[in-house]
């Protein structure tokens, strides 16, 4: 395995997120505008890892454990991978597929993520592994369906298509869901092109991202309620995916450019919204950041684009 540890410094600045109104989990700025303050150094400890063989990896979630699941890709195919503390790696494949995708794992260590049979390559299913036994999970009338999320109580979060060619994110085929006691909810927030749900707080508040008025930002869903928010200096967001943890931290990724965002573009950083501060995480020399997935201790695990151009997993450890 190819490691890489350094110790950088992330710049921490205070801001006011535009369109921001206080919601479940969210410690909004109440100020009008807030200026920038002086760069705060902040301890922190950057890996890249790898699983053998591979030629593109993402770490898409981390757990209390340690535990890291994402995919990578091998030969031509698409894996989902769980990484454990001590670095050790296992690939996961839904049995019989063509393509897996591990997205995110709880404290339990219940994977769920998605998955493609080499009979209908463009339909995506979602999956939960439980003690070593698989189970698909798809919203009624999915044929792209991407599980995202999944909360200590087993709750399932994420987001689905239903049109025979579902367009790239952002173009407003995706909705939201949550799956809960055998039962899916539909989560669209009011009046927007799109809607995508990352993750879900331990207060059951669901994160996700959301596409209005051509703004990509975040939202946040409780009790029927949601509350959005976005960037920023108008920096739209990637809709693929993003992380919280129980304390109300929010990680993900955004553009320097406008438009619809992607992971992996050029130009492309992660972020971590804590407590009113959005914090610009960028590895080391790369060409392009995200960040997926966030635990309780503040560990953030995503993706970079290196100097050589390869996309490579990384975990920032932040004790």
């Amino acid at each position: 395995m190819r490691s890489l540890t350094g110790l950088v410094t992330m710049a921490a600045v205070a801001v006011t997120l535009s369109g921001c109104t206080d919601g479940p989990g969210v410690a909004a700025p109440r100020q009008a505008a807030l200026a920038s303050h002086a760069d705060r150094d902040v301890g922190t400890t950057f890996t890249s890892f790898d699983p053998p063989g591979s030629t593109l990896t993402l770490a898409t979630d981390i757990n209390t454990r340690g535990q890291i699941v994402g995919r990578y890709l091998s030969a031509g195919k698409t894996h989902g991978f769980l990484r454990e503390a001590d670095g050790t790696i296992t690939t996961i494949d839904y049995p019989g597929s063509g393509f897996t995708v591990a997205g995110s794992i709880n404290n339990s260590g219940t994977i769920v993520g998605w998955y493609t049979l080499p009979t209908a390559p463009a339909i995506r299913h979602g999956f939960q592994l439980q003690g070593g036994v698989f189970a698909s999970l798809d919203p009624p009338g999915s044929t792209f369906t991407n599980a995202l999320g999944i909360s200590e109580s087993g709750e399932i979060v994420g987001r689905f298509c239903t049109v025979a060619a579902c367009r790239p994110v952002g173009n407003g085929d995706f909705r939201g869901f949550l799956f809960r006691d055998g039962e899916f909810t539909i989560l669209d927030v009011p009046g927007a092109t799109e809607t995508d749900a990352f993750k879900e707080q331990a207060n059951g508040s669901i994160v996700g991202g959301v596409s209005q008025s051509g703004v990509e930002g975040l939202f946040i869903y409780r009790d029927g309620d949601f509350k959005t928010f976005a960037l920023p200096n108008g920096k739209n967001i990637t809709l693929d995916s993003g992380g919280t943890n129980a304390r109300g931290d929010i990680v993900g990724t955004y553009c320097d450019l406008p438009g619809i965002c992607l992971v992996g573009a050029p130009g492309t950083h992660g972020f971590l919204w804590s407590s009113g501060e959005v914090t610009t995480i960028d590895y080391p020399g790369a060409r392009a950041t995200a960040a997926l997935g966030i635990n309780e201790q503040g560990d953030i695990v995503g993706g970079f684009i290196d100097a050589n151009g390869q996309p490579r997993g990384f975990l920032v450890s932040r004790r």
